[in-house]
């Protein structure tokens, strides 16, 4: 049974200014000791009102750093995975009372300093969902950061699949850098979905379906040794995932296989009523 552990009700949060909304970054962790303190100094703090992290089960010293630096911190008594991981996160930020929630991984793949940029298009009113995109500035670019040539291939052909499925003309669905408006995660099922990495894009065909306004933002690859990154196996077995799980997306908008997954949280409460 998976039961998250507060380990620090006295972590500090900045309140946010009148009328300005509450930005929780959540950090799901596993094993990201060596990256941890570096990615959280980097945080724009004077953007970002609190910081919560996950840790799923590490066996290196991921905990003891979130204990130094004085984190929110929440555990799991096992590794249950990437999935779950994010399910704790979410549901302790919106507890905590965000209005923004931005994603940012502990590893220090994805630039911390960007947020006030990914969650600019939700302040502006623009967008549910923000994605940091790797490959909405090109290229050359993309491989340049360090992306291996077979993953650029895969994340090219699954985004095309993705957009021709949903009807939409990202650049990238596998990105886990993200900033999700509050009325996002209440309405999405998320509990629903896989405790595995294909969560990251069972919630983007929630989005979907639910009808929320997504945009991207440029943001740089970068791959070195402390960061996390799945084996070649392992990204085969995410790329089958998603194959099925586009198929029955598409099963389920045209009434073939209903299946609750892709049903609004808000719209059951409105038939409810």
């Amino acid at each position: 049974m998976r039961s998250p552990e507060e380990m620090n009700d006295t972590a500090p949060s900045t309140a946010p200014t009148a009328g300005r909304p509450k930005v929780v970054v959540v950090m799901p962790a596993y094993n990201a000791g060596r990256t941890l303190r570096m990615t959280y100094m980097e945080l724009p703090h004077d953007t970002v009102d609190m910081v919560i992290l996950v840790d799923d089960g590490s066996t290196d010293d991921t905990v003891a750093v979130a204990r130094e630096l004085n984190l929110k911190l929440f555990l799991h008594d096992r590794n249950y995975g990437y999935g779950a991981n994010q399910k704790t996160c979410y549901a302790e930020a919106l507890r905590a009372g965000a209005d923004i929630v931005v994603m940012v991984h502990p590893d220090y793949q994805y630039d911390p300093r960007l947020v006030p940029e990914v969650i600019q298009p939700i302040l502006h009113g623009t967008a549910d969902v923000v994605l940091g995109s790797r490959l909405k500035a090109g290229s050359a670019k993309t491989l340049s950061g360090g992306m291996p040539w077979w993953k650029f291939v895969s994340n090219r052909f699954l985004t095309w699949v993705e957009n021709t499925v949903f009807g939409l003309h990202l650049s990238e669905y596998h990105t886990g850098y993200r900033a999700y408006r509050r009325e996002v995660l209440e309405t999405v099922n998320v509990n629903l979905n896989a405790d595995k990495f294909i969560f990251d894009q069972e919630i983007m065909a929630q989005v979907v379906e639910a009808g929320f306004r997504i945009e991207e933002v440029a943001v740089p690859t970068r791959y070195f040794a402390e960061a996390s990154s799945a084996s070649f196996l392992a990204s085969t077995r995410y790329g089958l995932g998603i194959l099925w799980l586009v198929g029955r997306y598409m099963a389920h908008r045209r009434g073939w296989w209903k299946q609750r997954q892709f049903q609004s949280l808000r719209s059951r409460y409105r038939e409810l009523a």
